[in-house]
């Protein structure tokens, strides 16, 4: 079986958040299991792409309105990731650095589509799935069945996959006529609240959607920024797939950015040795409990409450525990943290921006991590903790809810909370400092976690189960 995954990122080749984690492993668990996985992403000018060779497979024009557009198909030469790679590159529009915040963003991710479409077309490709990943690509199941440019392709079936409903890609309807020879009866599948949007139609005209967390698929109904009443309508095509973690990248046995590796009989030493190393870094003492936050620092991810309850931690129990972060995001949320670090210097320290092999020794030196989010479709800054013997202490949202037990229930190994708040945040805390003070529970904890399976293995057969019962229809 042929799948296209279309995203804008993909790790290594791009990366802003958990989507491009998701579609760098993916399709290559996808091959393992027997099937013909592909990614197809735009084009960045970035360290992978200045790295590696490439091969031009295509190239033509096509319209963005009355602007033609040149456009090239590159594929990656080697395969090196378990997949193919292929880049949709057009000069002057898709050839840039950055991956969003572009003032003509829309343009860009429209042309990568139809770029997209006519290369398959054209060159007589016959994928037998086309897989979406969020609105990026939320044209492609639409143009597929209402423009005549891809009437051989239009019995493709297409999945998309959502790993942020809050954001839809939606643009004016003076960008119509960028769209190539559609059919005009069919504009209402476009339309959602007055405007075009890529989400809502992807939602409509897809065979089949996936969420990122069973519980997420029922949280679209009712927060989603606008979109609820249409999963309402359009649940009955819809499943909830966690996402996996590359247990290869994801290995404290073998990862390459960590100084203690470590398996589960050696954790306690192991977790010892990358502590130490971390705490040396930022000045904090490994002799107290090391709780963490890594991520975007906006309203999603709670990252607003963190200075008042941490603040508020650090008054009620004092130098009884560290706070390290690793993140950037809203300006004012950085400066609140900036100044709590200011004047707790002793037990808390801040790390504004990102770099992938210090999240690798956050996860593997920490003894907690923090995630407090008000939404979380999935999630995998908990399921890397796990990976590496780190307790989660999440609220219970979206994919946070269906892989974190909380250690006071049978089975569990978490610290959990309901609600975003000041108050839930400043209980985990005490709770993790009590947890810590008990070293053997602790341990058999985190003897716990790591034995948990949450490998893309699992999810890629339920991503196969999905595309083999579109199979009698194509």
């Amino acid at each position: 079986m042929r799948v296209f995954h279309l995203s804008a990122e993909c790790y290594p080749v791009a990366k802003v958040g958990g989507l491009a984690d998701v579609v760098g492993a993916l399709p290559k668990y996808q091959n393992r299991a027997g099937l013909q996985a592909a990614v197809v992403m735009p084009f960045y000018n970035r360290k992978f792409t200045q790295e590696n060779t490439f091969d031009i497979v295509f190239r033509a024009s096509t319209l963005l309105g009355t602007r033609r557009l040149y456009f090239e198909i590159l594929k990656e030469s080697t395969d090196k990731l378990g997949f193919e790679l292929y880049l949709v590159k057009i000069p002057g529009l898709i050839d840039r650095e950055e991956v969003y915040q572009y003032p003509d963003e829309t343009d860009q991710f429209i042309a990568f589509q139809i770029a997209f479409l006519d290369w398959i077309s054209y060159s007589q490709q016959t994928p037998d799935i086309i897989h979406c990943h969020d609105h990026h690509s939320g044209l492609v199941p639409y143009l597929l069945q209402h423009s005549r440019l891809y009437t051989r392709l239009a019995n493709t079936p297409t999945v998309l996959t959502i790993h942020n409903g809050q954001y839809h890609g939606a643009f004016g309807w003076n960008k119509l006529s960028y769209l190539p020879e559609i059919d005009m009866s069919t504009t209402g599948l476009l339309d959602w609240g007055g405007s075009i949007n890529p989400l809502a139609a992807a939602v409509k005209c897809c065979w089949r959607y996936t969420t990122v967390s069973p519980t997420y698929l029922t949280e679209l109904s009712l927060q989603s920024n606008g979109l609820e009443y249409l999963f309402y309508l359009e649940g009955h095509k819809g499943s909830g797939i966690i996402n996996g973690i590359d247990t290869e990248v994801w290995n404290p046995k073998t990862d390459a950015m960590i100084p203690g590796k470590f398996t589960i009989k050696q954790i306690t030493a192991g977790k010892r040795v990358n502590k130490e190393a971390l705490c040396s870094r930022f000045g904090l003492s490994p002799d107290r409990p090391l709780i963490s936050f890594i991520g975007r620092l906006v309203f999603e991810k709670g990252a607003d409450l963190l200075a008042a309850a941490l603040e508020e931690s650090f008054n009620e129990h004092p130098g009884q525990f560290n706070f390290l972060l690793l993140g950037a995001g809203e300006k004012d949320n950085e400066r609140e943290l900036i100044e709590l670090r200011n004047f707790y210097s002793d037990q808390c320290n801040i790390f504004i921006g990102y770099d992938e092999s210090l999240a690798h020794l956050i996860y593997a030196g920490s003894d907690f991590l923090l995630m407090p989010s008000r939404v979380e479709p999935c999630g995998l800054n908990q399921l890397y903790a796990l990976r590496y013997g780190t307790c989660p202490m999440v609220r219970r949202t979206g994919g946070l809810k269906d892989t974190v037990i909380d250690f006071g229930d049978d089975g569990g190994y978490g610290i959990c909370y309901n609600n975003a708040s000041v108050e839930d945040i400043c209980h985990s805390v005490t709770r993790a400092i009590t947890l810590y003070k008990n070293t053997a529970h602790l341990e058999r904890l985190q003897k716990l976690m790591m034995a948990l399976d949450f490998s893309w293995d699992r999810s890629a057969k339920e991503y196969i189960n999905l595309y083999e019962s579109l199979k009698p229809t194509i």
